[in-house]
């Protein structure tokens, strides 16, 4: 992965080269964005560039970069048993899928990634396990002499114990190793790994970057590249999934429009309240990923219907697919007076969902408090 693979973002790679040209490298950095927005493979043509500047083999360096296979380059990310590993899990008993994942998918998710490995019902996490391996792998002297580079992707995944382990390291790592950690959340990460690094902002990539990309590298027609650059919010892994129809957004869909259709009929009703019952054990069934995938398409699709109700349609990309739903139709149930308390009430399920809370109870907790906020009332202004 070279900056020239890197999507947009070109002022980020400008500061990147630049820092590394006139030999001003942090020891640690922070790289945070969105889903799609291009953190990870910045972080790897960033790291291909620091190992090849100040090596003296540029031509195998370049080779073993392509290849994900620099001994130099290191990676740690989130990892849980599966069929192949059974205890004790780190990212080097994975690095063959990992090369294959980042081949094909190099914008792809954390959930595309437990989907890759065969544990999307699971949660992956960076343990202490994984924060000693680090701690091991970085003693050891850097195969050419110069940088040693550790990428840590979704570091927000990190528990206590790992961040703790490894918080001396990251300050006062040894001479010329660096860190990336990448993030979605740094909101997640404590405060005070975050204090030991140089934070990059990764914005959203802009509708031309995304759509030109899918032409050149999906071969579209420029208008349809258009289309799904529009519906992507900015994130390439998203186009992607549009382009390819994956069908887990017309199942979300599906679940979406019969909890809401149930849950408007079920305010008063004791006999509908058993239909929001089995719609929870439904999706409960699911992984955890799964679950907060579904939540966070909820937020999607509610903030999609405000825009609606708010005539702001030129911001509105969601296009249902189901039979006798009409968005517009729709719209008018969600707006100022319920979209705060939706919002939040969305945010607090997967927030006990991540924290391995009973998922059956959670949602149904949700769903019963969605039979209130559909029937309020907008509160009218002066």
């Amino acid at each position: 992965m070279f900056f020239k693979d890197v999507i947009g973002q070109n002022h980020i790679k400008n500061h990147l080269k630049s820092t590394t040209e006139k030999g001003r490298i942090p020891h640690a950095q922070l790289f945070v964005g969105k889903e799609g927005s291009g953190v990870l493979p910045m972080a790897i043509a960033y790291a291909q560039h620091l190992l090849c500047s100040y090596s003296n083999n540029k031509e195998s360096c370049r080779v073993m970069c392509e290849n994900l296979a620099h001994p130099d380059m290191h990676f740690a990310f989130p990892v849980t048993t599966n069929d192949k590993v059974k205890k004790h899990p780190i990212s080097n008993l994975f690095l063959e899928d990992w090369r294959f994942f980042l081949k094909e998918q190099p914008y792809g998710s954390l959930y595309n990634w437990l989907q890759f490995i065969g544990v999307e019902n699971k949660q992956g996490m960076i343990g202490v396990d994984e924060a000693e391996n680090i701690v091991k792998s970085l003693t050891l002297k850097a195969f050419e002499g110069g940088f040693k580079v550790m990428i840590i992707w979704m570091a927000e995944k990190m528990n206590i114990s790992a961040a703790n382990k490894l918080l001396k390291l990251i300050e006062e790592p040894p001479e010329k190793t660096v860190f990336i950690l990448c993030t979605e959340n740094e909101e997640q990460l404590i405060s005070t790994i975050k204090s030991r690094c140089q934070t990059i902002h990764f914005p959203a990539l802009s509708e031309k970057d995304i759509a030109q990309s899918l032409v050149e590298r999906e071969k579209i027609d420029e208008n349809v590249a258009y289309k799904f650059a529009h519906q992507s919010e900015g994130n390439y892994n998203k186009a992607l999934h549009l382009l390819h129809h994956d069908s887990s957004d017309i199942t979300f869909e599906t679940w979406f429009i019969t909890w809401i259709r149930t849950a408007f009929k079920a305010k008063g009703n004791a006999t509908v309240v058993q239909q929001l019952v089995a719609w929870s054990d439904e999706i409960a069934k699911s992984g955890r990923e799964t679950q907060k995938r579904f939540l966070s398409y909820c937020l999607q699709f509610f903030r999609q219907a405000l825009l609606v109700n708010y005539n702001s349609e030129q911001l509105v990309f969601l296009e249902t697919t189901t039979k006798g739903f009409d968005l517009k139709k729709f719209a008018p149930f969600v707006h100022s007076g319920n979209i705060i308390e939706i919002t939040q009430e969305l945010n607090d399920a997967m927030y006990h969902i991540e924290r391995n809370g009973n998922a059956k109870i959670i949602l149904l907790d949700l769903s019963i408090k969605l039979t209130r906020l559909l029937h309020a009332k907008e509160v009218a202004t002066k």
